[in-house]
Parts: structure tokens; sequence; C-alpha cells
């Protein structure tokens, strides 16, 4: 199975809520809203193979602050 509306995240924070999302649109890097900001992962050349197949891995890169 090759799934590619889906990634795998790797790194960042321990308590992600999820480690399979869906793929980015339109943009290349993935941001996920976490406690009061933002993580972000950028593309890797690697593919995790996981239950949902074979995935595109992005990897943490960055926190930003969300303003108040």
């Amino acid at each position: 199975m090759n799934d590619t509306s889906k990634v795998f995240l790797e790194g960042g924070p321990e308590d992600l809520p999820e480690r399979i999302v869906g793929a980015p649109s339109p943009g290349p890097d993935v941001k996920i809203k976490l406690r009061g900001g933002y993580e972000h992962f950028r593309p890797t050349t690697r593919r995790e193979n996981t239950e949902q197949g074979a995935l595109p891995v992005y990897e943490w890169w960055e926190r930003t602050e969300i303003a108040e």
C-alpha cells in the first residue's frame, strides 16, 4: 500500500496528538497547531513503513508562537 495523501511526522514534541496527518496543501510544509503555537515539519527524501503504508517522512524543524 502506498498512500501519498498522508505523511509521517518525525521529531518535535512528544505529545503531538498524531504522527500520521494529511499531506500539506498547497505548500510543502506541514504546520500543526499545539499549545499556543505551531510545530513546523519539512519534507525529507525518506519514507516510513506504517500500518497505513509507506508514507513520506516530514521532519520537525521549528516552533512558532501564536501572537495573542
